[in-house]
């Protein structure tokens, strides 16, 4: 689960990755573009119905399935398909997204997912028009309605957790994160986990730098220092900035505790007698656990 990535719903669970092909952003760092920019689906595709996906995971034992790779509001009525096959069997269905669809296309895109990653690329309409073709307020329209309104068909909220790829030079300046960090507490609460993660050189942007480790530390302190509780560093070993803390201010206790995507102690979930809360001072910790 740490992979889509989202650490608050269900950590450690295994999930079933696929997507098909073509994209609706032209992110100039795309990190899957052999997929989202193909022509034809015809030559990297096998078929899968949605009873046959659904099937293949309850079959392994794997507990959601995730629409990634490529944005799933291309493949929208493929995806809403595929996850009521899901919720028959009792698996969760997941988007890994931009966030980049119609007013009229996310109450039902929205109502078929448990879990939702939403890429918050940057801050600024003339980062996101010219990096990733896109605009800042549909995106930003589309993470305020699946906070604060999506529903799943039980009327639970859908759970959002957030990923900012930062990029040397062009979106990782204090100003567009402390920008970021303040319109996520006003909007969206101080429980919606953000990801900071690491650029590699991909696709048209193989001339800039990786994203140094201490560019992730600095975001980071950043959007605590603004009050968001859940911030997390990716793409990078950093057991301090990959692990879920306590709110607590008194307590702070290490709750999860990982290195990258691997687990090293779980005191908050379920299965391990946390059950959502602190077992150190009782606070209840955001999620789905």
């Amino acid at each position: 689960m740490e992979k889509k990535p989202l650490n608050h719903f269900h950590p450690g669970s295994s999930v079933l990755s696929f997507g098909t092909a073509g994209c609706n952003s032209g992110c100039r760092f795309c990190q899957n573009f052999d997929i989202a920019k193909a022509r034809s689906i015809d030559k990297l595709s096998v078929g899968a119905s949605p009873e046959k996906i659904a099937q293949v995971a309850a079959s392994r034992g794997i507990d959601s399935v995730a629409f990634t790779y490529n944005d799933p509001i291309v493949f929208a009525e493929y995806a809403i398909d595929t996850a009521q096959a899901c919720r028959a069997l009792g698996i969760h269905p997941i988007a890994v997204t931009a966030g980049y669809m119609s007013a009229e296309a996310r109450p039902d895109f929205y109502a078929a997912m448990d879990a939702a990653n939403i890429d918050l690329k940057g801050f600024t309409e003339d980062f996101y028009w010219k990096v990733t073709g896109t605009h800042l307020a549909d995106v930003l329209a589309t993470i305020d309605y699946a906070v604060n309104e999506a529903r799943t068909p039980e009327g639970e909220h859908v759970w959002v957790e957030l990923t900012t790829l930062l990029i040397p030079g062009l979106n990782d300046d204090d100003a567009q994160l402390h920008a970021e960090c303040t319109w996520i507490g006003e909007h969206l609460g101080s429980d919606v986990p953000l990801h900071f993660s690491a650029f590699h050189p991909s696709y048209r942007m193989m001339d800039v730098p990786p994203t140094p480790h201490e560019t992730l530390t600095r975001a980071r302190a950043i959007a605590l220092a603004e009050g968001l509780h859940y911030v997390y560093a990716g793409n990078v070993h950093d057991r301090e900035g990959d692990t879920t803390y306590c709110p607590n201010p008194q307590c702070h206790a290490k709750l999860i505790e990982r290195d990258w995507y691997r687990i090293i102690a779980d005191r908050l979930s379920a299965s391990s007698g946390g059950n959502g809360h602190c077992p150190q001072c009782g606070t209840a910790i955001a999620g789905r656990w």
